[in-house]
């Protein structure tokens, strides 16, 4: 009997001990499930907080890589006259720094993609102040080729496109503004190097501003160290999370560089548009100086042309991040007007005859240029979503890198052949205007393919609503 009482209680306790443990595991389950909720929605962009560190972390970087590279048509007569070479010999220094800086995109996405924007970003800077500095000893012109062009431009590519992807990845819809504001860095840089280089030209010599110059650019690596990935967003219950589990479904993918994204017409079409558009960006910096000073101008009201058509850049790309933010029209429909109209004033800057003219001019030029800038990178999402976005942007300026390569010295040979600046212009506008045709049909592609996955979209709807009824 007594045993009987016994057997009776044990049971009871183990079915309280069962109970128990059933409901702490279905505690658990939620919890966990809480956690994996957390983990996904952690995924998504910040849109804001530390994101706007890395906006101005960017915006810094533009400034202390595409300013510079914008105004080295300051040294442009001085290196011509202390060599006794051709203009288009001389240019040769320029657009070799903006064929690596294109060329190398992909081995910069692809480096980004295996470690970090900040590392890279890093060596970027080091590079970028190397080439400044090893220039600065004036061996030879293919000594400055070698570094003014190649290790100049490996610096930038190296810290450029990190800076983009970073802004990128941390907004979404801010995306237009953030990297409006952080592209931005270029203008606002552009204005204070102008004046700014030409009087260390003047007061140092040529030799001496690139010494300073590379001084300078050894900051990217401040602002390289900034750039926190989101990896390390993560808070310490989801890292332990990742640890525990070890479920290949649960850990971030590892990303590779997308090649396969090179199937899309709509990156071809568009990679035509970034060889012909770059083939006139870089030419009207560096012949807008020695086009002025033909016209009779002073060096440094040449040099303020500059700054004026830095701020308009400035304006524009602020206008139009707003206005790509607000929604107000398709982003590739808005790049194809800005382009058309930027080849247009390129077409007729050359009727300029005295400084006012040319000054305004130029300004409308800054002003169209900076809104295709604004909105030529994140357009490159609407193309290939934001998941391709690094394999594409890496795609987008290696190609872009045949237009700028020969954009400068094909403009260089005209002047040479025609004694005349105008020349240059010319080419630039039409280029410009040939590519407005590859956006236009982009446009139209990711129109036709959006159309088409929303009808597919709602024929699914259709479907599943129609076999609910029969049930």
């Amino acid at each position: 009997m007594l045993r009987t009482e016994l057997d009776r209680s044990t049971k009871k306790r183990e079915l309280h001990f069962s109970i128990f443990f059933f409901f702490l595991t279905c505690a658990g389950r939620r919890a966990a499930c809480r956690v994996a909720v957390k983990m996904k929605s952690s995924r998504k962009p910040p849109e804001g907080g530390y994101g706007w560190v890395v906006v101005m972390s960017a915006f810094f970087i533009m400034g202390l890589t595409a300013a510079v590279l914008k105004n080295f048509g300051l040294f442009f007569l001085d290196i011509q006259s202390h060599f006794g070479v051709l203009t288009s010999t001389t240019s040769l220094v320029t657009s070799t720094a903006i064929a690596i800086f294109h060329l190398g995109a992909p081995v910069a996405s692809i480096l980004t993609l295996q470690f970090s924007q900040r590392v890279v970003i890093i060596v970027g800077g080091l590079l970028s102040a190397s080439g400044m500095l090893l220039a600065s000893l004036d061996l030879s012109l293919p000594w400055l080729y070698l570094t003014m062009g190649i290790l100049q431009g490996t610096g930038i590519c190296l810290s450029w496109i990190p800076a983009n992807s970073m802004v990128s990845h941390y907004f979404v819809r801010w995306r237009p503004i953030a990297y409006a504001i952080a592209s931005s860095g270029e203008c606002v840089f552009a204005v204070l190097f102008s004046p700014f280089f030409q009087w260390l030209i003047e007061t140092f010599g040529w030799q001496g501003a690139l010494l300073i110059i590379g001084g300078l650019q050894l900051n990217l690596c401040v602002c390289g160290a900034l750039m926190r990935p989101l990896e390390a967003n993560q808070s310490p219950l989801q890292k332990t999370k990742y640890n525990l589990e070890g479920d290949a479904a649960v850990l971030p993918p590892k990303r590779i560089f997308q090649f396969s994204l090179m199937k899309k017409p709509e990156l071809l079409l568009y990679i035509l548009f970034a060889i012909f558009a770059a083939a006139g960006f870089f030419i009207p910096p560096l012949f807008l100086v020695p086009f002025a000073n033909s016209l009779g101008m002073d060096k440094y009201w040449s040099a303020f042309t500059l700054s004026t058509l830095a701020l308009a850049d400035l304006v524009g790309r602020l206008l139009c991040g707003w206005i790509a933010n607000m929604k107000l029209g398709r982003n590739l429909q808005l790049l194809t007007i800005a382009v058309t109209l930027l080849g247009v004033v390129l077409l007729l800057l050359p009727i300029s005859h005295n400084y006012w003219t040319l000054l305004a001019f130029s300004s409308l030029y800054g002003l169209l240029f900076g809104c295709v800038v604004a909105i030529h990178v994140t357009s490159i999402v609407d193309i290939v979503t934001l998941e391709g976005f690094d394999s594409g942007l890496g795609l987008f300026m290696l190609f872009r890198s045949i237009g700028g390569f020969i954009g400068p010295p094909a403009a260089g040979w005209l002047v040479d052949q025609t004694n005349n600046y105008s020349a240059a212009f010319y080419l630039s506008g039409v280029c410009f205007i040939l590519s407005a045709v590859f956006v236009a049909l982009v446009d139209h592609l990711v129109q036709r393919r959006t159309l088409m996955e929303a009808e597919v979209q709602q024929a699914i709807i259709q479907d599943n609503s129609e076999a609910g009824k029969v049930k």
